[in-house]
């Protein structure tokens, strides 16, 4: 029986395509700056989103370390949304490396300007000093919930009254361009950094990027450098990046028909779904929890628990339409064995 994986769209594999581009790629030493893929993966970053700059970095986690860093000192206080990624998935990071407390705001991934200015800190030497809001676009924990523009614009007014940065976890941004139809820079222009993540919906290995103004970039390269960011011959990773955002951004469209098609297959069923999926994530609930594990285990369907009696199911480039149905036969079996 074939391994269907629903854990994550991280467990995606390079596609042959992309796996010529690795082979053929120019590379160089880039923290000396001399790897040309590297340049040119950087240079579409920032264009496709607008900005100025960019820098390639290893990982999710730290492209948003790099971000938090170079927009605050120690002590600090950063805004966030209730059940962050920043917070609950980057392994203290934020304190542990920059001296930050992060507080949260909202419900399931939103919250708006009234929040927002309601969390500021007094200018009283008894407080932290809040120095950064930061969004997550699409919202991991909230089951791929996309941040809506306008209500984008309302946190970015608010931040900017108060005299906060702004930072855009965008790891899955472009899930979110496609799912709209807004394009990525529209967010993006509201925010002083924006990462996102390569190594997810778009099928790359490895590596994720940090965009933000030409006057930063110094700040963020020191950053990365400082987090053993640093890489040498990196084009291998880089060309991998670059094939993914010429190829693969549109088809995240796929991911999110192939996850709402799982949605109506789940509640026929009778698995309860927590929200209708905006992109590629379905977040359901069952009863008996090792139940459900131990039955999709004997059935190599791989699907994560996010807490107890919820799981996440996520599509991506590895997950046909027809695995959708593969994976729903194997539930349904489930389901009439009293495992839900």
């Amino acid at each position: 029986m074939r391994t269907i994986d629903l854990r994550s769209d991280t467990v995606t594999r390079p596609t042959a395509a992309m796996r010529r581009a690795i082979a053929e790629a120019e590379v160089g030493d880039d923290v000396y700056g001399e790897d040309p893929s590297v340049h040119r993966l950087e240079q579409a970053a920032a264009a496709r989103l607008g900005m100025e700059a960019a820098v390639f970095v290893p990982s999710g986690t730290m492209a948003n370390q790099v971000a938090l860093r170079s927009l605050t000192r120690p002590g600090d206080l950063v805004l966030a949304s209730e059940n962050a990624h920043l917070l609950l998935y980057e392994a203290g990071g934020a304190a542990a490396l920059s001296g930050l407390q992060i507080e949260t705001l909202g419900r399931d991934g939103l919250f708006d300007g009234t929040d927002l200015r309601a969390a500021v800190t007094p200018r009283d030497p008894h407080y932290p000093i809040t120095r950064l809001v930061a969004v997550e676009n699409t919202h991991n924990r909230a089951g791929g919930r996309v941040f809506p523009l306008d209500l984008a614009k309302d946190v970015a007014a608010a931040a900017r009254d108060a005299g906060l940065a702004l930072h855009l976890d965008g790891a899955r941004i472009f899930n979110a361009e496609v799912a709209t139809g807004t394009p990525a820079r529209e967010w993006a222009r509201l925010f002083d950094t924006v990462s996102f993540c390569l190594s997810k919906g778009l099928g790359a290995p490895v590596g994720s990027l940090v965009c933000g103004s030409r006057d930063l970039l110094p700040t963020l390269h020191r950053s990365r450098k400082l987090l053993g960011g640093g890489m040498r011959q990196a084009g291998i990773l880089a060309a991998a990046g670059l094939h993914a955002l010429e190829h693969h951004v549109e088809r995240l469209a796929e991911d999110h028909a192939n996850a709402r098609r799982l949605a109506v297959g789940l509640e026929r069923l009778g698995f309860p779904i927590a929200r209708a999926p905006e992109t590629n994530m379905v977040v359901f609930t069952v009863r008996d929890s090792a139940r459900f594990i131990a039955g999709s285990r004997e059935r190599d369907l791989l699907i994560n628990p996010v807490s107890p009696g919820r799981f996440r199911a996520v599509t991506h480039l590895d997950v046909s339409a027809d695995d959708i149905d593969d994976a729903l036969g194997r539930l349904e079996e489930m389901a009439n064995a009293g495992a839900r």
